[in-house]
């Protein structure tokens, strides 16, 4: 990285401090090791080993962040590394900077219009468009994802896809359609924020019980790159373990390694206040300011 990015990159980091400061939103750092880690099988954590114990580099300061607003401290953000087992490729690396921030009394909605906010100082773009996970998918697949049967999303799969491979989850078939189908069709010069997601899809998301059901997330996307990724919090410890349960049994049905549930992230969560939280990945926002082709040219790996 040459110096006229290091300096870029700085300066970058310093307007987004200004934007939360402004706001009175509260700067914290939270540990990089845990003892446990996220059960989400599709983010893979790096283990660490000291003293014969397994510790967890962490994919996200989420479950930290949210004892700390258990615990009272208003909202928060933090700008710190994320560490995943995921391939060096153009847009992923196994070290990357993560900005995380949460917003007492914000829903899902209150986020992305705060967000679209940051996004618009940061990138000098218009202002974000807005479409439900189920236009979105309708739009470009001609399937409604709240009600068609895996059986279609696995023959519309085959029609748009090239992939003759077998997933046992509809989700994956979700996820490959959305990847493949709709992903590349959104090369937009604004931000797109994606909202309301199946609740399969829920991940820590409140669900919403209407018709059809769905979990109050986002995710928002900038010249096809996806960037963040958003939920209106939930507050219920036993439905967040039955999520973390499950998907410990989709680790173990496709041979994936076992990690322990972070019971003190479960304790807290009944206690954690009404709110809102998103993770931005900061060096695929910083790519995208340079004008940047890989990750590689704009972070300090």
């Amino acid at each position: 990285m040459s110096v006229e990015v290091l300096r870029a990159r700085a300066k970058i980091i310093s307007t987004i401090r200004n934007f939360f400061v402004e706001r009175g939103v509260l700067e914290v750092e939270t540990p990089l090791l845990s003892p446990a880690t996220v059960t989400d099988p599709h983010i893979l954590s790096i283990p660490a080993i000291w003293k014969n114990q397994t510790f967890y580099l962490q994919t996200s300061p989420e479950f930290a962040m949210k004892r700390l607003l258990a615990a009272g401290s208003g909202s928060i953000f933090q700008i710190c590394k994320a560490f995943r087992q995921d391939e060096t490729a153009q847009y992923h690396h196994h070290e990357f900077t993560m900005l995380e921030w949460y917003r007492i009394g914000f829903d899902h909605h209150d986020l992305m219009n705060e967000m679209d906010e940051l996004l618009q100082r940061v990138l000098n773009c218009e202002p974000a468009e807005r479409m439900t996970y189920a236009d979105i998918f309708e739009k470009y697949t001609g399937l409604n994802p709240h009600f068609a049967s895996k059986e279609q999303f696995v023959a519309r799969a085959r029609q748009l896809v090239e992939f003759s491979g077998e997933l046992s989850d509809i989700n994956d078939w979700l996820d490959l359609l959305f990847t493949h189908c709709i992903e590349p069709k959104m090369q937009h010069d604004r931000p797109i924020f994606v909202y309301d997601y199946p609740i399969s899809q829920a991940a820590l998301a409140k669900i919403r019980y209407e018709t059809p059901k769905v979990a109050s997330r986002f995710e928002v996307y900038f010249k096809g790159i996806e960037l963040a990724n958003g939920f209106h919090e939930l507050q219920n410890s036993a439905e967040q373990r039955k999520r973390f349960e499950a998907d410990l049994a989709y680790r173990k049905l496709h041979q994936l390694p076992e990690v322990p549930i972070d019971e003190d992230f479960l304790k807290a969560l009944s206690n954690l206040p009404d709110c809102s939280g998103v993770a931005l990945g900061l060096d695929r926002l910083i790519m995208l300011k340079l004008n940047a082709k890989t990750l590689a040219d704009c972070s300090n790996q």
